[in-house]
């Protein structure tokens, strides 16, 4: 099972990126999906989540607002839009996923998710 994480780069404070997760090795259409983030010099923190039944989301609240996530189950794929993207939200992002089946709701824990991408660094300038 992979989590396999692109869309990271640079890009200017006011700016937009779009970060992809594909899912392989097994179907993640009934996984609670998740995205978390961890700047340099501190810990990795939740970002936003996406469950598997209604689509229904959930966000951090310093990304609410401008970050959307969406998933595609046809191509195993969950989407983070980062819009207005401000110097600190200069990280490396990792994509998450429940155990497939699990209850669905919103999941904000690290400890609730099985499995890791590897993470794609974003860094907006000033």
């Amino acid at each position: 099972v992979q989590l396999q994480a692109s869309g990271g780069g640079l890009v200017q404070a006011g700016g937009f990126l779009r970060l992809s997760c594909v899912a392989s090795g097994r179907t993640f259409s009934s996984s609670a999906m998740g995205w978390f983030r961890q700047a340099p010099g501190k810990e990795r923190k939740f970002v936003a989540t996406i469950n598997w039944i209604d689509y229904s989301t959930y966000y951090t609240d310093s990304v609410r607002g401008r970050f959307t996530i969406s998933r595609d189950n046809a191509k195993n794929t969950v989407y983070l839009q980062m819009n207005s993207l401000k110097p600190n939200d200069t990280a490396v992002y990792y994509c998450a996923a429940k155990n497939p089946g699990s209850i669905s709701g919103l999941y904000h824990r690290q400890q609730e998710y099985r499995y890791w991408g590897q993470g794609t660094q974003v860094t907006v300038s000033s």
